[in-house]
């Protein structure tokens, strides 16, 4: 892997344990799958993914409560909710389409159906990929990791960006 090494025991510096801590879960990714397929109310998940009622309710609230989705009671009957991806949630989407790729070379060896396809043209999407800041697409041998305070100033632009 060359280059490619970073401090395993930094985890307070690195995002990946606090996004596992949010959906890192298989029941987790498939209710973020029925949100990005426009599922909303509890049945709907429950009878479609055929989770428990008790493992979906304590999902459904962790993802509120990392502010994945959001939970809104409906004006017209205040007992029936309401769950909606927020913009963190919705930002999800290229992690959620990459893992689906990964399976699909990997595991199943075939293209999953229905084929997620660009609204405008009806074409399959392009390989979730890393690209450089200059849209160069990267490969695992063509990266390395530094520590923040020693990027150049335009990277550090972009991290601020993140934060």
């Amino acid at each position: 892997m060359g280059m490619l090494k970073e401090d395993l025991a930094e985890l307070a510096e690195c995002g990946l344990p606090a996004a596992l801590e949010a959906i890192g879960e298989r029941w987790s990714f498939l209710i973020l799958r029925g949100a990005f397929n426009g599922l909303h109310h509890f049945e709907e998940f429950q009878s479609t993914l055929g989770i428990a009622r008790n493992i979906l309710a304590n999902r459904l609230g962790k993802l509120v409560q990392h502010g994945i989705l959001a939970r809104t009671p409906l004006p017209d009957d205040r007992r029936k909710i309401e769950y909606r991806l927020t913009e963190k949630g919705a930002e999800l989407l290229p992690t959620m389409l990459a893992l689906r790729q990964w399976g699909e070379r990997w595991e199943t060896g075939c293209i999953s159906n229905p084929v997620l396809v660009d609204e405008r043209d009806s074409q399959p999407i392009a390989k979730i990929a890393i690209h450089a800041h200059d849209g160069r697409e990267l490969g695992l041998h063509d990266l390395r990791w530094m520590h923040a305070e020693d990027i150049k100033e335009i990277g550090t632009s972009r991290l601020r960006a993140v934060a």
